[in-house]
């Protein structure tokens, strides 16, 4: 449990991401997730991680993903993520709250980190997906242009 100055105890919340080609739909995550905690944690995916999620390795280089998110004025603390199980981050890094976008609301992967976050106290909860701004949109894009 974390604590603030006063010694009052602070709901932690975790945003875990790729956070690659930083764009809006990034920025609208980390300020809604910061509304609903005290503390905000991001958890930025490393290289390997995202290419074992998502097939892809991420386009803008770990460190400066890390410093962009770093520098987010509703971030609080910007991490590494390079463990497969959130699980594992939630015990080196324990928050109250984990926070995904709603397109995996419903899913196989979703019910799944409900199911392993709720046997240990931790609240899921999905924040609107920006679907008109993505770093898959914004690959697809630059690639049409350079073609």
């Amino acid at each position: 449990m974390r604590y603030d100055a006063a010694n009052k105890e602070l709901r932690v919340g975790y945003a875990p991401g790729v956070y690659d080609l930083f764009h809006i739909g990034h920025l609208n995550i980390l300020q809604r997730a910061r509304e609903r905690c005290d503390y905000l944690i991001a958890g930025v995916v490393s290289d390997g991680m995202s290419l074992r999620a998502k097939r892809k390795v991420p386009v803008i280089p770990l460190a400066e993903r890390l410093e962009i998110v770093k520098h987010i004025r509703f971030v609080d603390e910007a991490i590494v993520e390079d463990v497969p199980s959130k699980l594992d981050v939630w015990r080196e890094h324990p928050f109250d709250v984990i926070f995904k976008g709603d397109d995996w609301r419903g899913t196989p992967k979703g019910q799944r980190l409900e199911r392993d976050f709720a046997a240990v106290g931790v609240e899921v909860f999905y924040l609107p997906y920006t679907v008109q701004t993505s770093s898959t949109l914004l690959r697809q894009t630059l690639d049409q242009r350079v073609s």
